[in-house]
């Protein structure tokens, strides 16, 4: 899997939808193909390098979770495997080797569903200075990378454009309602809390994570998108997390990491920045590695079930 997918382009189907990482073709009147490529984003924008194989590890570890989860609450997936999924759908599933699935199309709810367990990324300074993170309350003391009381939902607006804006949870039941707003405040409490315990007995740490939710034609709320994921969750290994100290990251962060010691006119201009081929390499190593402690297998084993 050394060849990074930037771009795709399906025989016999039609892109309705290009975001910064996924690809969507329609699949009939109530199916998607929904193809994760190897862009990758950061600070709002696409950047000039991909990640190979990043697409697979995004698709078949959300599907782990999706298997895994679907007790605690149903998902968008129709099929993971090739063989599954109608004409052009298949052939295009097959070709993108595993960064490909047939889902049911939903309406999204308009809402990034963010659930933080340990105090990281850009909210640290917030809780410093305020000693609560969008209008939720937390005890002194808590250092960098130190655990929650409990863990906190954290919502965010969902910008087609531009930052994502953080939202109390009244503003949010403002802006959807309180009996939406109660039901995914507790479907990501639920899903946050099933993951960190399958995640414990793997050695990892799951620091916050970005789910997605959307209602099916019938009214039922689903898992959209990616779920629990290096792109959209933080993961620190158990064996090597030291609170108090910078946490040493198995996700994107190490991508950020890298940006941030950019000069402000690189980050902003016209023409992306693009990765040292170390941080490309290492990248990828960590996503997969991530795979690998979450499903217990290697990446390559899922690839050739769902492509078989």
């Amino acid at each position: 899997m050394s060849d990074a997918v930037r771009e795709t382009d399906l025989d016999g189907l039609e892109r309705i939808h290009q975001g910064k990482v996924r690809d969507v073709y329609a699949v009939g009147e109530d199916r998607l193909l929904l193809v994760a490529t190897d862009r990758i984003s950061a600070f709002d924008r696409v950047l000039g390098s991909a990640i190979p194989g990043k697409g697979a590890v995004l698709t078949q570890v959300s599907n782990c979770w999706f298997d895994r989860l679907a007790e605690v609450v149903p998902n968008h997936l129709v099929s993971w495997r090739a063989a599954d999924m109608p004409g052009a759908a298949a052939a295009a599933a097959r070709s993108l080797a595993g960064r490909a699935v047939l889902c049911r199309k939903a309406n999204v709810v308009p809402v990034e569903c963010i659930v933080r367990g340990y105090l990281a990324g850009s909210v640290q300074k917030k809780y410093e200075r305020d000693g609560a993170i969008q209008g939720v309350a937390l005890p002194p003391g808590i250092p960098l990378g130190g655990k929650l009381p409990e863990p906190i939902f954290t919502p965010t607006t969902k910008a087609a454009q531009g930052h994502d804006e953080p939202l109390t949870f009244a503003e949010l039941v403002e802006q959807i309602g309180p009996s939406l707003a109660e039901r995914i405040r507790a479907v990501s409490l639920a899903v946050f809390e099933a993951a960190s315990a399958h995640c414990a007995e793997r050695g990892l740490i799951l620091c916050d994570t970005k789910l997605e939710m959307g209602h099916l034609p019938d009214g039922t709320l689903v898992l959209i998108d990616e779920l629990l994921t290096p792109d959209s969750s933080r993961f620190f290994k158990a064996a090597e997390h030291e609170p108090g100290r910078q946490p040493v990251p198995w996700d994107k962060q190490l991508v950020r990491d890298y940006l941030q010691t950019l000069p402000r006119e690189a980050l902003e201009a016209p023409e992306a920045p693009t990765l040292p081929e170390e941080i490309v390499s290492e990248t990828a190593a960590r996503y997969r590695e991530v795979y690998r402690l979450v499903a217990g297998r290697e990446l390559d084993q899922a690839v050739a079930e769902a492509t078989a």
